[in-house]
């Protein structure tokens, strides 16, 4: 009885431990569509130069190793209108494969201040730039890149 009870133990206490390693990946990036994913690290009408660390950390937006990410661009606007570049708002160009705006948008672009030896946090330094015209790679009608 001893045997089964510890055995049941170890299986409940192990099971516990898979549980919690599946909820150490970001809750947003689980099931997340490719066009989820583009709003999330690009879209915030709100954003602001001073937001940069806090935006970035809590929308965990990292490179492909989990690392800090050198520059991420914060596109001012609603995702009715950055997907308008998508549906008739955009012009194709052949060069880049992307689809440029008509309309010109605010961005904030966050660049990855020189990281001190021994600082674990990634720390930004934003900029804002108006009237920019922006490229995107659409798929399905929606912005992807």
């Amino acid at each position: 009885m001893r045997i089964m009870f510890a055995g049941l133990l170890l299986v409940l206490l192990f099971d516990t431990g898979l549980s919690k390693l599946a909820n150490l990946q970001p809750k947003q990036q689980q099931n997340e569509t490719p066009y989820e994913k583009f709003r999330r690290q690009h879209v915030d009408a709100k954003m602001s130069v001073e937001k940069c660390d806090t935006e970035i950390k809590n929308r965990q937006i990292y490179d492909v190793n989990s690392r800090c990410k050198f520059t991420n661009t914060f596109i001012l606007s609603d995702d009715k209108q950055v997907k308008a570049i998508c549906n008739g708002q955009g012009r194709y160009d052949r060069k880049s494969r992307m689809t440029k705006s008509v309309a010109k948008f605010s961005i904030v672009i966050c660049k990855l201040k020189k990281k001190r030896t021994g600082e674990p946090k990634c720390q930004y330094e934003g900029k804002r730039l108006t009237n920019r015209i922006i490229l995107v790679k659409c798929k399905g009608k929606l912005p992807v890149h």
